[in-house]
């Protein structure tokens, strides 16, 4: 007796359903999934659903949300990118992987003419960090860089050097009157870099070929970060301390200045509504007052995934993704700064961003952090190099910081 039709009758059965379960076989219309972070306001499922219906039927959208920290959200990418996974078609980098991700060839280059008009009218600094070897691999969704925040009910007006901003802070006679990133992490990184580039100094050369670190403004850097950790104005648990650390001192009143993104602001108004109404800010500090500060950029960039079945059809979901329209809902409903400039003058987005102004000439003045493959070991060499910031030796960590750099630059390795 033959048992096998009852059993081939099931597997038609199953497949069937498995096909009717498929959205993309159930409509023939390719869905494109966008892996980006878990964004909590609803403003990237509200841009989903523009470009679904813009795109009347061509493509759908479909989000795919990766963790909250930027680690994780890197370590599951590289993970499905290296093994070719075909499931990613738009990616959310943040903007420190464009030169790891091109050269390991798991985004796509932007073709020059689509590029340059998708890119019309953003800010330059943010289309440079989408930039690696002379091509485009991204396209910029949305931007920040930090500003200073202070009570002005404590400080009338902020100092504009460091060294006088930590003698202000000293002047208050409060421990943790000044808040800043001091921990074993990235932002450590973006905080040295950020000293380095307003000193007139930069980590590597323009190519990014050889360590930089030159001799004046690393000294000069070091010093800052050694005399902000040996103040009398540092908080206690400043080796530990990270943005949001800051944030939440900042809001219980104690401290006077804090150097943090735009996010504080609508974090005050909800959390310490009466602390919010004394709260004020300006542009970073600088390191010469001579010379306006250079802050280092953030923020995300859409690129396509190499591997994607539909990569036409990405580079067309992405000019969506990053229009005026939905850069303004990202603004407005999850308080991420544009990187369209025309989009500052916006008065819903003022109202949302009342530091545009300063924001705004922060990020035309910004800087990048290293633009090559092994920019994490870079980033992990100072990181390490200078935790605890109590520790540093100006003098003698300038050399020290150099070999670890290039210690990171000689690595073969992409992870």
């Amino acid at each position: 007796m033959n048992n096998s039709k009852p059993y081939q009758l099931r597997i038609l059965v199953l497949s069937l359903l498995f096909t009717a379960c498929s959205p993309q076989q159930k409509t023939g219309v390719p869905v494109l999934n966008w892996y980006v972070f878990d964004e909590q306001s609803g403003a990237f499922r509200e841009a989903v659903e523009h470009c679904n219906q813009a795109a009347q039927d061509r493509y759908r959208l479909a989000l795919t949300p990766l963790p909250s920290d930027a680690d994780q959200q890197r370590e599951q990418l590289v993970r499905r990118l290296a093994a070719g996974d075909k499931a990613i078609d738009i990616i959310g980098m943040d903007v420190i992987w464009t030169a790891e991700f091109a050269q390991a060839g798991w985004i796509l280059p932007w073709p020059e003419i689509q590029a340059a008009r998708t890119t019309t009218g953003m800010l330059t600094a943010a289309v440079d960090s989408a930039a690696y070897r002379q091509k485009i691999w991204g396209i910029p969704f949305t931007s920040n860089a930090q500003l200073l925040w202070y009570r002005k009910d404590l400080i009338s007006s902020p100092a504009a050097t460091w060294d006088e901003l930590i003698t202000q802070a000293e002047g208050l006679d409060m421990p943790g009157a000044l808040q800043v990133q001091g921990q074993r992490y990235e932002g450590l990184t973006v905080f040295f870099v950020s000293l380095l580039a307003s000193a007139g100094g930069r980590v590597l050369n323009p190519q990014a070929t050889e360590v930089s670190l030159p001799e004046l403004p690393t000294r000069k850097a070091l010093s800052i970060l050694k005399r902000i950790a040996t103040s009398s104005a540092a908080d206690p648990g400043l080796a530990a301390s990270r943005e949001d650390q800051g944030r939440l001192a900042f809001e219980t009143g104690r401290p006077a200045l804090m150097v943090n993104y735009s996010y504080v602001w609508p974090s005050a108004q909800q959390n310490v509504p009466q602390l919010a109404e004394q709260m004020a800010w300006t542009r970073w500090p600088s390191v010469d007052k001579t010379q306006p500060s250079q802050v280092t950029i953030g923020g995300i960039n859409l690129a396509v995934a190499a591997y994607s079945r539909f990569p036409d059809l990405a580079y067309e979901a992405i000019a969506c993704l990053a229009s005026a329209s939905n850069q303004r809902i990202a603004a407005q409903k999850g308080g991420m700064p544009p990187t369209i400039k025309a989009l500052y003058a916006d008065p819903k987005i003022r109202q949302r961003f009342p530091m545009a102004d300063d924001l705004l000439a922060t990020l035309e003045n910004a800087v990048q952090r290293p633009q090559t493959p092994v920019y994490n070991d870079i980033s992990l060499a100072i990181s390490h190099t200078l935790h605890p910031l109590a520790q540093i030796d100006p003098e003698k960590d300038v050399q020290r910081l150099r070999l670890a750099v290039q210690r990171a630059l000689d690595s073969e390795g992409l992870f």
